[in-house]
């Protein structure tokens, strides 16, 4: 056997990714030290970003007694990490916006474009005093099955939720079987009486 071989030209060792590492990396920084810095130290508060370059032995050494705040009072440091809580961006208290009230009072009303009530949509003026909704007079065309349910109640388009609830009482106590002895006409106009009550009841109207 030939003791060279065109093959062993081929043949390539390869170093670990520590020995190529080590054999790019600069000098160590600790003093005295004359191994490779493969190991990043930070430098220190107000120099983010920098590094000391340190062999492994050393770099531990270094971390060991490496502290962040060091120089900084102790209000100063409470403060720092209050902030670095938000990323240190600034922050306000919930529902407060610079420059305006926390909660609006809507019951002063303010002119201009830029008071609450312009812009608040209240068609049915709700929020203006006490009144209850439901004793408003209607403000919108009825349907023809509402028209027609508010017919049989013996009410005008207009009348307020309140009316039709009184009225559906009074007729339900009218017409109601037991106080008319069985009688059919009376009992056909009980069923209409419920069935255009529950019409307007389920159109929102009372």
């Amino acid at each position: 056997m030939n003791a060279y071989s065109k093959y062993f030209e081929k043949i390539k060792v390869r170093r670990s990714p520590e020995a190529e590492r080590a054999s790019s990396a600069p000098v160590c920084q600790w003093d005295g030290c004359k191994e490779p810095g493969t190991h990043r130290a930070p430098v220190g508060r107000m120099a983010e970003g920098q590094y000391f370059k340190f062999c492994f032995d050393h770099v531990r050494e270094y971390n060991k007694g490496f502290n962040y705040f060091s120089g900084l009072a102790e209000g100063d440091i409470a403060r720092f990490q209050k902030e670095a809580l938000t990323g240190h961006r600034p922050t306000w208290k919930m529902g407060v916006n610079k420059g305006a009230q926390a909660s609006p009072d809507f019951s002063q009303k303010r002119s201009g474009r830029s008071g609450p009530n312009a812009r608040m949509r209240d068609p049915y003026g709700m929020f203006k005093d006490g009144i209850d909704p439901s004793d408003r007079p209607r403000t919108r065309k009825l349907k023809s099955l509402e028209a027609k349910a508010m017919e049989t109640l013996g009410l005008e388009p207009s009348a307020t939720g309140a009316a039709i609830k009184q009225r559906y009482k009074e007729l339900v106590k009218r017409h109601h079987p037991d106080a008319n002895g069985g009688d059919r006409a009376s009992e056909d106009r009980f069923r209409d009486v419920i069935q255009a009550y529950r019409m307007l009841k389920q159109a929102g109207l009372c």
